[in-house]
Order: C-alpha cells, then structure tokens, then sequence
C-alpha cells in the first residue's frame, strides 16, 4: 500500500511537474513478471486528476493576467498618454469596460462566439451560461461539470471572456478626449455583440476563416487562418475599428496647432510594463493547457517584445539622436501584438523577426503614415494594433513550422518549409477582416450617432472629459 502511494504521488509530480520517477531494477523487470492492471490504473486515475487541475489552475491564472492587461495596465498606459484633464475619462472606460463587457459576455456573447459549428455565427445553446456553469446531476446525485476539452468549460469561458473585455478596450484609444460616455458604452455593446462575437466564431470555431487541415472538409475560404491568441481577432478588429472610430469623430479640438503631449509618461511606462507580464498568459494561456508547447510560446512572445522595444528606441536614436521611453514602451507593445497570431507557430528566434518587423512598420504608421493621412488616433490604436496585427497576421504565413504546432498532421506549414498555402490563407484572412470590420463598425457608429450622439461639445471638450463626463478630477493640489 506504501509504494501505491509514493506511486501516486510521483506521478502527480510528474502530470504538473516533469518530474520522472526513479526507476529501480525491479520495476525494470515489472512487464516480464506481469503488471496488475487494477493497481495501475488505480495509479493513473490520480495522475490524470492532477494533470487536469494543473491545467485549469494555468489557463485561470492566464485569465487573471489577461484582465490585469485591461486594468491597470492599459488603464495606466492610456491615461498617461492623454491630457490631465482628462486622466480620469480613460481609467474610467477601462474599468468600466470590464464590468459591462463581462455580463454582456457571460448572457449572450459566449454562446454567439462558441456555440454550434455553423459557419457564420455561434447559437443559443449556452445563453445564460446554460450548459456552462455547473448544475446539480439528480441521477449521480452530485454536481455535475460541463466540460471544453480537459478544461471546466466555466474557465474557457473566464479565459475567452478576458479577451473580449480587452479588445474594445484597446479602441478606446482612437476616441480617447472626445467621445460621450454613454455614445461610449452602447457603442461597445454593439461592436462586441455583432463584430467581435462572429469575428471570434469565424476564427476560433470552425467558422469562415477557421483553418482547416489539408484533406478536410471546412468552412474556412482558402483554407482558412492561423490565429493563435488573437491577431485577427483581437488586434485587426481592434485596429481597424479605431481607424473608422477616428475619421467618424474627427479631430481633438486644436489638433496640429496646439500642443498635445502626453502628461505623464511614468504611468506609460509602467503600463507598458505591466502589458508586458499580462501577455504572457494572453498568449501562452491560449494553449488551453500547460505543456511543452506553451514553453515556446512564452518564449516568443517574450522574445519578439523585445525585439520590438530594441528596434523602434534604435529608430529614434538614429533619426532624433537620443531614444525615448514612449518609443521603447509602444515599440514592445508593437512587438506583443505583432507575434500574438502567431506564437504558437513559430520559434523563439523567428519571433524576433516579428519584434523587428513590427517595430519598423508600426514606427513608420505611426509617424509618417499618420501626418500624411491626417487623421487624429489620439494614442495609436490602428498605428500599433491594426498595422502590427496585419504585419504578423501575414508573417505567420511565412515562419509557421510544425516543429512547434503539428497542427497539420506532419504536413509542412509555412513558407520556409516550402509551402504557399497557410500564407494564401492569412491574406485572405487579413483582407475580409478588414472589410467587414471596417463596415459593420461603421454602421454601428451611425446608429449610436443617432441615437446618442458621439462627441461631447466644444465646451466639454475643453474643459476636460474627466469633469464633463464624470465631474471629477485626477489632480487637486490645492
């Protein structure tokens, strides 16, 4: 009964840890003597058990960091970019956005991104969190658990949840010092509800862009997307909804002839720095479990955010002579959102690849593609998500290796193992996200217009959106 239960207890160790057991010579010879099947899978049982609570423990504590990513820490890298007077406006949409984003996700939203397997939207089965959360079993006389995968379908449902509370917030961005609260929370009702939901189904749930492996039936066009932790689904939606958001609304009262700076650049930086841990359970929390494949993705995500921070502090430092905070701290947030598509698919050294990419092309959206353009993303929303999502969106097409996902069955994935077709599938991808995001958030915007109204007024704009919208301040030194 002893050596059962150091049996048990090594491989728990092993299920959560890696550990292997020592073995001894007689247990060498166990299969020549025979093996008592009872015993062992009294053994296995436990060591299963154990495996499937070290997973939901990983995937609840990525949704953990995944919400702390909304607030503090885009809540502070936000507000620090924006004018003091309206400080308090920026936390207030984070905060808020993650209260009102997660009843609308648990009544309807989770059940229209995960529910079914049609191809254009999810359906009604798990409203309400029917069929999620647990329920009483009269006939085991128990309760009972539904379960996604190895996982409580409850957490799947946490972990996903967090990333709808994220990706509107990140829009936040493009309208930050000008739009009406309340324009601001039916707006992102809307947009989660009829552009994220059918966006995420289409991705993540065998719909329209789902990929599908070769020999297989599917729904996704040209053999549909590989999205690992939400390029397309977070940072393209995200981006290209800012972009929409800021020529709708307009310009900032006294944009390109007042001063605008941001006024307090230490609640950026430590943002950005808190972005950076967050995403590392954004991205390898994505793997629904732990195992030797999240490894890998932690150390591209990881590796690409640094790749990023170097590349765009070495631009400035080449053309303005000496690098900035704000340049390092969006060049890592453009290095995170660049190998968000694709962690799960490419090595740790391709992921610097990624960094550097997306350090050059989101420097170049935010700088020189803004003024020609002339529109007013008050804190870069398209030019770090919606460029930096579109730049590793495609780039997964050309690095993916099934040395880090088989996803395909042994088949070869991207272009440096010789193959065309999973890039064909990201700008197919690439191209129909942008164009249904950009009209159906347009439509959206039109309907909240005329219904609420979306900007503020001239006067409340000047005053600030803190004592307008919220009669408060951030500041009172008196």
């Amino acid at each position: 009964m002893n050596a059962l239960r150091v049996s048990i207890i090594w491989l728990s160790l092993v299920a959560v840890c890696g550990i292997a057991p020592p073995v001894s010579a007689a247990e060498a010879r166990a299969p020549e003597a025979g093996v008592d099947a009872a015993a062992l899978q009294r053994v296995e049982q436990p060591a299963d058990a154990a495996a499937a609570a070290a997973h939901n423990a990983w995937v609840l504590t990525c949704s953990m960091l995944v919400l702390f990513m909304t607030a503090p820490g885009l809540a502070l890298f936000y507000s620090g970019l924006v004018r003091k007077k309206n400080v308090l406006g920026v936390m207030m949409q984070c905060i808020f956005l993650m209260a009102l984003m997660s009843i609308v996700w648990a009544l309807w939203g989770y059940s229209l991104a995960f529910g079914g397997s049609g191809r254009w939207l999810g359906n009604a089965d798990y409203f309400f969190l029917r069929d999620v959360a647990r329920v009483w079993d009269p006939q085991a006389d128990a309760p009972s658990t539904p379960m996604e995968g190895p996982l409580p379908r409850l957490t799947h449902m946490m972990f996903r949840g967090m990333f709808f509370i994220f990706t509107p917030a990140l829009i936040c961005g493009a309208f930050a010092e000008r739009m009406k609260f309340s324009a601001m929370a039916a707006f992102m009702v809307l947009w989660g509800t009829f552009v994220y939901c059918p966006l995420c189904h289409w991705v993540w749930d065998g719909g329209l862009l789902s990929f599908v492996r070769t020999g297989e039936a599917g729904n996704g066009l040209a053999g549909g997307a590989l999205d690992f932790a939400g390029g397309t689904v977070v940072h393209l939606s995200s981006g290209v909804a800012a972009l929409v958001v800021a020529l709708v609304i307009g310009k900032r009262l006294g944009y390109g002839r007042e001063p605008m700076p941001p006024h307090n650049l230490t609640y950026t930086a430590v943002g950005a720095a808190m972005l950076w841990v967050g995403w590392l359970g954004f991205n390898a929390g994505s793997t629904l479990v732990c195992d030797e494949l999240t490894s890998s993705v932690f150390a591209a995500t990881h590796l690409s955010a640094s790749a990023g921070a170097v590349t765009w502090a070495a631009i400035e430092w080449r053309r303005r002579g000496k690098p900035s905070i704000l340049g390092t701290c969006t060049g890592t947030i453009a290095g995170l959102v660049c190998i968000t598509p694709a962690a799960g698919f490419v090595s740790p050294i391709s992921a610097l690849f990624f960094g550097v990419a997306a350090g050059g092309a989101c420097y170049f959206a935010c700088t020189t593609l803004k003024r020609q353009m002339g529109y007013d993303d008050s804190l870069d929303a398209f030019g770090v998500h919606g460029v930096g999502g579109t730049v590793g969106a495609i780039l997964t097409g050309v690095f993916a290796t099934r040395a880090c996902w088989n996803i395909d069955g042994g088949r070869p994935l991207g272009l440096i193992e010789g193959q065309f077709r999973i890039l064909l599938g990201q700008i197919v991808a690439v191209v129909v996200t942008y164009v249904f995001v950009a009209v159906a958030t347009l439509v959206l915007l039109r309907i909240v217009d005329a219904v609420w109204g979306l900007r503020v007024g001239q006067e409340q704009e000047a005053h600030g959106i803190d004592s307008s919208q919220h009669g408060e301040e951030g500041y009172i030194f008196r």
